[in-house]
């Protein structure tokens, strides 16, 4: 696996910053938690960039940020700092009225909990019916037509009839996407869908939120600590310690005999003063710490774990000097520089 840094002329990742559109803009985003007088900071200058109908995952171990990232981005929390905008909606500035108007129309929700997302005393239809009669924007007989529509979308209508103590895990997490996406929202947050969930059911779930994606057009953002969850996606970027850490974009090319090959390329993701977080695995192979020596060269940048005693920068060269020499083709960087 290689990582490869990519910048735009601004300094920034390519894919992240608040500038050049996007559904879900946040950028330079943190989030104190002060408890007894202790502060946690649970984002550290978080940036991220969702383009329009775009489905991401995004990755993280337990405390790396990416339920505090989605509580704010459905409107549940306010950041300490930073800009976060969801579908033209400023979330820093927006009133009582203007956030119940957002959590009702804007953006839709499904928790990890499956008893969270459905009343237990209404059925499969009522519970998507429920959002709908809320918001009154559609005739009741094209609500009826909407519920049917969508529970068949979900390949859940065969329980219209049922509350949620009669469906399987996968059932109700399938209605719930239903109910998220029945008043037609932006953007789709999904909080560890598949959290309680066996590996079988956990595919159709994400299975039916890549359906939702691609016959709805929703944005869609799935936070989990699942690796396998990025196999369902084109992108998946990883949060470590309040940070976007990398991305890993995945596509299908079709060589010259015709046959697809499925391509994934990780990304370091470069904030705008320069700050990259080299993945753990690189760290600990070479056994990085403390301070290394970087060497900038043509096409890439060169990381070495500095020696003990050893200056951090390359030493210059020492003895007679040697003929000057034409330059060198750029060369592919090898793994030792990587």
């Amino acid at each position: 696996m290689s990582t490869t840094i990519e910048l735009t002329d601004g300094g920034a990742p390519a894919s992240a910053g608040p500038a050049g559109g996007g559904e879900i803009r946040c950028a330079d985003l943190v989030r104190i938690f002060a408890t007894d007088g202790v502060e946690v900071q649970a984002l550290q200058g978080l940036t991220l960039t969702v383009e329009p109908g775009e489905i991401v995952a995004v990755v993280g171990a337990s405390g790396s940020g990416k339920s505090t990232l989605l509580t704010i981005l459905s409107g549940l929390d306010t950041p300490t700092g930073g800009s976060a905008v969801v579908a033209g909606t400023d979330l820093l500035t927006m009133g009582h009225a203007e956030r119940v108007r957002y959590q009702r129309s804007t953006v839709g929700f499904v928790w990890q909990q499956t008893s969270r997302n459905l009343l237990p005393y209404l059925t499969a239809s009522e519970n998507v019916r429920l959002p709908l009669e809320l918001a009154g924007a559609l005739p009741r007989r094209e609500r009826a037509r909407r519920v049917s529509d969508l529970l068949d979308l979900l390949e859940v209508g065969h329980v219209a009839g049922r509350r949620p103590g009669e469906m399987s895990g996968g059932e109700q997490q399938r209605t719930a996407i239903a109910v998220a996406v029945a008043n037609n929202p932006r953007v789709l947050l999904a909080d560890e869908p598949t959290g309680e969930l066996d590996e079988t059911t956990s595919v159709e779930v994400l299975e039916a939120l890549r359906g939702v994606n691609r016959e709805t057009g929703v944005t869609t953002l799935i936070v989990t600590h699942d690796p396998t969850v990025s196999e369902h996606v084109a992108r998946t970027v990883q949060i470590r310690d309040g940070r976007t850490s990398t991305e890993t974009l995945r596509r299908t090319e079709v060589d010259e005999h015709g046959a697809e090959r499925h391509v994934a390329e990780e990304f370091a993701v470069v904030d705008r003063v320069g700050r990259l977080q080299l993945p753990q695995d690189f760290v600990h192979a070479l056994d990085l710490r403390d301070r290394v020596r970087l060497a900038l060269e043509p096409d890439h940048v060169g990381v070495w774990p500095a020696a003990p005693g050893q200056a951090a920068e390359p030493a210059e060269p020492t003895g007679p000097a040697a003929p000057a020499a034409a330059p060198a083709e750029p060369q592919a960087p090898t793994e030792e520089d990587r």
